[in-house]
């Protein structure tokens, strides 16, 4: 039988100034397998992290709840509790009655308080059910992909190439921009757009570490983090990227008329087409879809 002990933080007024934390902790006493409930004015603070490393030493519990902030921030706080006090760390389990109580219902303490119980209640019931796991190694494929050739994307395939790793970046145009490439300011400073993104994406796409895929899609997955197995599909591009200079000779001769997505349907574009000046790779696609196959 699991022994659950709950420990209810104030965190000052953020929870205590909204919820009623004594309120919170007689319900927890009262929850099945629950041995312990207690409270403190900051638990994450070492007289909080004392409370409940003493009774995990003395016995008293085997599972641990800390209903408090968010477990983006304390849960490790409290995992380096419970092994410092003998415990597996994944033998805790957090309820955020900060988060998902106090700070989004600052003007309902009776509803607060009633949501931190049923939070409570449901990291209990949990907790109880909690297994010890330990932490294991695994080689790394010191490779990445990023998937969209945006300038988030350019950004964080360059933070990854910068660090000595592999990284693959697709994208399902022609050409790496996104967005960013069909504004002429960016919000809030009105500086230049192409200004801004135009040096990265030849950056992107000059540096040794960084393979671009465009006009390519990911169609599989396998595989789990540190080993995937990625599968891209690559576009017919009905050019021949090698030979390809990007004169733009056969997006001018072109007969057929198509309307420019990239430019918002603002203007046409030829079935044989570069997607837009500055574009890298600045290679030509041929749009079969709308081809005429120059017949006049």
């Amino acid at each position: 039988m699991a022994k659950v002990g709950v420990y209810v933080c104030h965190c000052g007024t953020n929870i205590a100034g909204v919820i009623d934390v004594e309120e919170v902790r007689k319900f927890a006493e009262g929850l099945p397998d629950v041995v312990v409930a207690r409270k403190d004015l900051f638990m994450c603070s070492n007289a909080g992290q004392e409370i409940v490393k003493q009774d995990i030493q003395a016995g008293l519990v085997d599972r641990v709840v800390v209903a408090s902030c968010t477990p983006r921030t304390h849960e490790p706080i409290f995992r380096s509790v419970l092994e410092s006090a003998g415990l597996n760390k994944y033998l805790l389990e957090m309820a955020n009655i900060r988060d998902q109580g106090s700070w989004v219902h600052p003007h309902d303490k009776e509803g607060a308080t009633e949501k931190a119980k049923q939070l409570v209640a449901s990291a209990v019931a949990k907790a109880v059910h909690l297994e010890a796991l330990e932490d294991k190694f695994i080689d790394v494929t010191k490779a990445a992909m990023v998937i969209g050739g945006g300038i988030a994307g350019i950004s964080a395939a360059l933070e990854l190439a910068k660090m000595g790793y592999k990284t693959y970046l697709v994208e399902k145009e022609p050409s790496i921009g996104g967005v960013m490439a069909q504004l002429d300011k960016t919000f809030p400073t009105n500086d230049c757009s192409a200004c801004i993104l135009t040096p990265k994406m030849v950056e992107v796409a000059n540096h040794p570490n960084v393979e671009l895929l465009t006009y390519s899609e990911v169609v599989g997955l396998e595989g789990f983090v540190g080993n995937f197995r990625v599968k891209v599909k690559r576009k017919q591009t009905y050019v021949d990227w090698d030979k390809c200079t990007g004169c733009g000779d056969c997006a001018e001769v072109c007969p057929a008329k198509v309307t420019d997505t990239y430019n918002a349907g603002l203007s046409t574009r030829g079935a044989a087409y570069i997607m837009f000046p500055q574009a890298v790779p600045k290679k030509a696609v041929i749009d079969m879809d709308n081809c005429r196959n120059c017949d006049g």
